[in-house]
């Protein structure tokens, strides 16, 4: 089973909103899910208007999941929270993701998705240092996929959640680029 990647184009906004929609993935990515809303915050990006890029990953041809991806630089008050919790460096990158297809959760895909996705960080983004991702501390499903991915926690603290229902409190993992050999 290969994860090869595409670009998320305006065509693929109606399977995005009904993952979206999906109570595993609602839980935790708090976004609205109706066409208008999927248009106006994935629009820009799919159009190359913004700094994110949000790609669709793919299992064997068929859509799974998504990742949101971005330098930090790029989000400076979300770096201004960050660098209150750890150090960022210049070149930082960041990562969001979803596996959109409830059947495929728990299958051990989000850790194989994580990795793809950073080894196709390195590639395209040859002055990424490295990948810090905060993720909600109650969100154990993500962060032992990072874990597996091969992050490491290198801290915690207060970080505004994107769902009002979470409390505070964030781990914070980074992966490093690794050594040219």
């Amino acid at each position: 089973m290969m994860i090869t990647w595409r670009r998320l184009g305006e065509p693929d906004f109606p399977l995005l909103g009904q993952w979206l929609a999906q109570p595993h993935v609602a839980r935790w990515w708090y976004q609205e899910h109706s066409a208008e809303a999927v248009r106006r915050d994935f629009g820009p990006a799919a159009a190359g208007l913004d700094h994110s890029e949000d790609h669709l990953a793919f299992l064997d041809g068929r859509p799974f999941g998504l990742v949101q991806r971005c330098r930090l630089a790029d989000e400076p008050v979300y770096l201004a929270e960050l660098s209150a919790l750890t150090d960022v460096p210049p070149g930082a990158m960041t990562i969001d993701y979803l596996i959109g297809d409830a059947r495929l959760v728990g299958q051990g895909l989000g850790p194989r998705m994580i990795g793809s996705i950073l080894r196709k960080t390195w590639t395209d983004h040859p002055e990424a240092t490295c990948v810090l991702v905060p993720v909600v501390a109650a969100n154990r499903a993500s962060w032992r996929a990072l874990e597996k991915a091969g992050l490491t926690r290198i801290a915690q603290g207060d970080l505004e959640p994107e769902n009002p229902i979470d409390d505070r409190l964030h781990y914070v993992y980074r992966i490093d680029r690794p050594a040219r050999p």
